[in-house]
């Protein structure tokens, strides 16, 4: 029962799951080689988050070049806050306990930088 509770949870963190969210091919491919064994799935999460923190910071300055002073203030105060969010949010998964806990939290900040890195993206030329 625990293997399939394992497996399960290795789908729902896959990115297989988030179809609209850009993970890269090689994170489908270390999760699936991860096989459930928690440290190996933190350590594809960490790689990928390093690349989707890249694309976030990436899209942001971009943006920023593209905004007035008025509307940089605005996206910078934006993306404190948004720090400040998927920090705190990412945090109350950790403290659920067990080690599922620590992958669900990195998931979580994986899963929301990607976004973030996705929405900020879209927003060019805004």
């Amino acid at each position: 029962m625990k293997k399939i509770g394992i497996m399960m949870l290795c789908l729902a963190l896959s990115p297989l799951a988030y179809a609209n969210e850009p993970y890269t091919p090689g994170y489908t491919a270390c999760m699936e080689e991860a096989g459930g064994v928690t440290v190996d799935m933190i350590d594809c999460i960490a790689e990928e988050l390093e690349t989707q923190d890249a694309r976030l910071n990436g899209a942001y300055q971009a943006l920023r070049g593209e905004l007035s002073e008025q509307r940089r203030q605005s996206l910078l105060q934006a993306q404190r806050l948004w720090i400040q969010y998927r920090d705190a949010n990412c945090q109350f998964y950790a403290t659920a306990g067990g080690t599922l806990a620590r992958v669900s939290a990195n998931e979580c900040m994986l899963r929301e930088t990607a976004e973030r890195a996705q929405e900020l993206d879209a927003m060019g030329g805004f």
